[in-house]
């Protein structure tokens, strides 16, 4: 840990005080990348009896079903390859009753980390869905996976879905700096909405930036530092998903994944080595490029491509000079309130 900033600290030190076994987990990213390290970290450290959040999971659900520490899973979409042959570790765990899942559409899993975001304790959602089998069917949420109920100001049915308000959230964005602000571009999806949801949030970047950067860019901020738990820099944290402006996917990996994760001896062997076998992100990048070399990596890097910059200038940035006056009246806050004393303008 960094003895500056309680917040800075390794993938290990932050998934051990933040990451407890039975917790409910929500992945905050969405299909284009995953923070990777910190999903091998869970499970390095066997949290075990998760319940599992993820919109659109693939590669980080499979690893953390196949490794046996989820219990209950919430999701729109992950990996089934094979179908009911059983070609992937969620469809192995369906099969052998070891998993629960309870499936919604992208609009309602994201509605429930929206109205958790905001406090609230259910949304209205689009009735469309009651036409399908994600309305019908209930796994282990039962009655509560949908309600139909009354609308208090038209007395109109209207269907919604529970909040969600997970334990911990783990995320890789961007960058990031050292008290927590996180910034992230992107396909954004519920990456926001999941980690303000939740309790604790971990927050995996691929840079730690100084304070002024993030100042000048606020429009990038998903993430408040004062919701982080914890801040980890994670060069190629999300390898082998991509990170937009840093690297692309790595498909060739990736497919060796894939290959792997079609028998539960292949993922076995694959997590024996690329998981189990790497303490850490650089054991992981010194194992791949001794296997791949260094021109695997150099192929996926991004290419620079920036936006234009937005101008964030004002006449004044404060409305108070030096001397503690207001500009335009030129009146200090005391004499501001003895003229308001004097007119019986003056609230406590």
């Amino acid at each position: 840990m960094d003895p500056s900033n309680g917040k800075v600290m390794t993938a290990k030190e932050a998934v051990s005080r933040f990451v407890h076994a039975g917790d409910a987990l929500v992945i905050g990213n969405y299909t284009v990348g995953s923070c990777a390290e910190l999903v091998y970290e869970v499970i390095r450290q066997r949290k075990k009896g998760l319940t599992l959040y993820s919109q659109s999971g693939i590669f980080d659900v499979e690893v953390l079903v196949g490794a046996g520490l989820v219990d209950k899973l919430v999701t729109t979409y992950v990996l089934r390859a094979g179908g009911r042959k059983g070609g992937s570790a969620v469809e192995r765990a369906l099969q052998a009753g070891t998993l629960q899942m309870e499936d919604y559409t992208n609009f309602d899993y994201n509605a429930r980390m929206v109205a958790g975001m905001h406090g609230m304790t259910f949304i209205p959602v689009l009735e469309g869905v009651m036409a399908t089998d994600l309305f019908r069917k209930r796994g282990f949420m039962g009655d509560d996976k949908f309600r139909v109920i009354d609308c208090p100001y038209t007395g109109k049915k209207i269907l919604t879905v529970p909040a969600a308000n997970p334990d911990v959230c783990i995320v890789h964005v961007q960058r990031a700096d050292k008290f927590g602000n996180a910034q992230y571009w992107g396909a954004l999806g519920s990456v926001a909405a999941a980690a303000l949801a939740s309790n604790r949030i971990i927050v995996s970047c691929e840079e730690i930036v100084e304070h002024d950067i993030i100042q000048s860019s606020p429009h990038l901020t998903i993430i408040p530092a004062y919701r982080v738990s914890a801040v980890v820099e994670v060069p190629w944290g999300a390898h082998p998903t991509e990170v937009l402006g840093y690297y692309n996917i790595d498909s060739a990996m990736y497919g060796l994944f894939m290959m792997a994760d079609s028998t539960a001896d292949g993922l076995k062997a694959w997590m024996d080595e690329w998981v189990f076998g790497c303490d850490n992100r650089a054991a992981y990048l010194e194992r791949y490029i001794g296997k791949f070399g260094m021109k695997a990596l150099d192929a996926i890097r991004a290419k620079p491509y920036y936006s234009a910059p937005a101008n964030y200038g004002a006449a004044v940035t404060s409305r108070w000079d030096r001397d503690g006056r207001e500009i335009f009246t030129g009146l200090t806050l005391p004499e501001m309130e003895a003229i308001l004393k004097e007119r019986g303008k003056f609230y406590e």
